[in-house]
C-alpha cells in the first residue's frame, strides 16, 4: 500500500488493517509512513463517529 485511501469506512480498515497483522506496532508509525498528522487523522475520523483506543490498538 502507498498511500491510504480517502474514503473513511476504508481507511478505518486499513489501519486497523495494519495494526492487527502488526504491519506497524502503534498509529503514530502509520502516520509517519504515509505523511499524516495524527490529530488531524484522528479529529477527520472522529467526525465520522470513530475513535481509536490506543490500547486496543484499533479504530471503533
Amino acid at each position: 500500500m502507498d498511500r491510504l485511501p480517502n474514503d473513511l469506512p476504508m481507511l478505518v480498515s486499513a489501519i486497523n488493517f495494519l495494526l492487527r497483522d502488526n504491519e506497524f506496532d502503534n498509529l503514530d508509525q502509520i502516520c509517519f509512513a504515509f505523511s499524516q498528522d495524527r490529530m488531524e487523522l484522528e479529529q477527520r475520523l472522529a467526525k465520522a463517529g470513530y475513535h481509536y483506543d490506543a490500547q486496543d490498538k484499533r479504530f471503533w
